[in-house]
């Protein structure tokens, strides 16, 4: 773990930049009942139940020390 928190003490080289990668599924869901509409007192009501629509996944690159980050969705 020192090892890994020392790579991110290094200072900014633009030849070798310092690039993080996470991945995310991500579960795609549908209401299969129409949710009840808040009324005065009451919050807005949804059923648990739901469709399933499929997954999609989240990439996401970053260069902390360069400022920049890229976000795919597929």
């Amino acid at each position: 773990m020192e090892d890994v928190l020392e790579v991110y003490q290094r200072p900014f080289d633009p030849a070798n930049p310092l690039i993080c990668m996470d991945e995310q599924p991500i579960q795609l869901h549908a209401e299969v009942r129409e949710p009840i509409p808040a009324q005065p007192g009451r919050p807005e009501r949804r059923d648990y139940e739901y469709r399933r629509n499929g997954v999609a996944c989240g990439f996401m690159f970053t260069e902390p020390l360069g400022q920049w980050r890229r976000i795919t969705i597929t």
